[in-house]
């Protein structure tokens, strides 16, 4: 214990970051409870079933795979790019967007021998939980195959919230339940659902009205998706674009995942059955640059502010980083742990971007790909284990994948 509490004191002084010891005190307290109930959840599930409404054997079920998800070294692989999104990919490298091509590639993904070593689950699209192979194994199966847990994306998309300028809620409460029924029946033990804020300092975005609404749709559909035994990721995504720095960004964070565990505590949410997928503090696409260590200092004070430690992990998005970026500024939030949760990667972009160039299209480039996603994945298993001696990847991996208004 004195040990950890060393470790994390070096890293709540951050007095070149202008923070006071008044406020690393309230952060150290913060992160002490979980130190004593780490490894014990599953002694607990009689109170969680009760604080939670659940059946007994349902919140074991939940807190068991949140937990598994949120493995040592361990994170996602997010492959649950829509249909025209995933066109937009394969038409920068000029591949047809088929059904028959779209399972060749997720079944590049799913095939890559010892994927299993490094992400404990995968979100897919619809399609693809239904999906099977060339060879005619289901995706799930394939999956499987590397004791990696599926996983399903579940919302349908954004809209706009009337009475703002522009702000967008998401869509797909309707007939969710019987959504998720179908999907664990298929195989599935996890969703996500991503809702999508702005920050515009001049038009005061977001508004409070918007963030109440991102907040209670995203608590209720994790509330429905733990009645029908699904861990529930729940993804509050401040968009990158925008030109604020990053002490604005930590502001906003820290306000919608208030908001957003307000809301989950509402909705009698679990929080030991389910993860939370934020992005990380980071300055606008068109701000001032922050280094790895400020970006791992503002980005773990937001969440040792806002995110109780019941909660097992945190699997980040890259937010258009690049392939490298996210795994740098991942490997610098773990060097300064220990942490009540586990800091771990859900990423899509960061992922896969290398992968997809080198595939190519072509078949006989599938083992390429294949070991340029393994090495990818090994980089961010190192990273969430705080020991990413950085490099991997080469030059492709500098390259940005930011994109405006991303929507996918």
């Amino acid at each position: 214990m004195q040990a950890q509490r060393s470790s994390f004191c070096r890293f709540a002084e951050g007095k070149r970051f202008g923070v006071g010891w008044d406020t690393a005190i309230v952060n150290l307290f913060i992160f002490l409870p979980a130190l004593t109930l780490n490894g014990n959840l599953s002694l607990c599930c009689d109170s969680l079933a009760v604080q939670a409404e659940l059946p007994q054997e349902i919140a074991k079920e939940l807190a068991t795979t949140a937990k598994s998800l949120a493995s040592p070294g361990k994170g996602l692989l997010a492959a649950d790019e829509s249909t025209g999104t995933i066109a937009k990919r394969f038409s920068s490298i000029g591949v047809e967007n088929t059904e028959a091509n779209r399972a060749f590639y997720r079944g590049l993904l799913f095939t890559s021998k010892g994927l299993g070593q490094y992400c404990s689950g995968a979100i897919l699209f619809e399609e693809t939980l239904y999906q099977k192979s060339p060879e005619g194994v289901p995706m799930v199966e394939l999956l499987k195959q590397e004791n990696i847990i599926p996983g399903i994306k579940v919302d349908k998309g954004l809209e706009v919230i009337p009475g703002t300028d522009g702000e967008q809620a998401t869509m797909g409460l309707d007939g969710l339940s019987e959504r998720c029924k179908k999907y664990y029946e298929a195989g599935a033990r996890f969703a996500k659902w991503r809702a999508v804020l702005q920050i515009d300092e001049a038009k005061n975005k977001p508004s409070n009205q918007s963030i109440a609404e991102v907040a209670y749709g995203l608590a209720r559909y994790a509330a429905i998706c733990q009645q029908n035994k699904l861990v529930p990721i729940v993804e509050p995504e401040i968009l990158t674009d925008g030109a604020h720095d990053i002490r604005h960004c930590a502001q906003v964070t820290e306000k919608v995942l208030a908001a957003v565990f307000k809301e989950l505590n509402n909705q009698k949410v679990l929080l030991e059955g389910a993860l939370l997928k934020p992005n990380m503090v980071t300055p606008g696409a068109q701000g001032p640059k922050a280094t790895p260590e400020e970006i791992a200092f503002f980005t773990v004070r937001a969440l040792s502010r806002t995110v109780p430690p019941a909660l097992p992990g945190v699997m980040f998005l890259s937010g258009g980083q690049s392939e490298e970026e996210a795994s740098v500024n991942l490997d610098a939030m773990n060097k300064i742990g220990p942490h009540p949760w586990k800091l771990s990667f859900s990423y899509g972009r960061a992922l896969q971007a290398s992968t997809l160039k080198h595939w190519a299209g072509k078949p006989e480039n599938k083992a390429k790909a294949q070991q340029t996603l393994l090495e990818r994945a090994k980089a961010n298993s190192d990273a969430q284990l705080g020991k990413y001696a950085g490099g991997a990847g080469g030059a492709d991996a500098g390259a940005s994948l930011y994109e405006k208004k991303y929507i996918y």
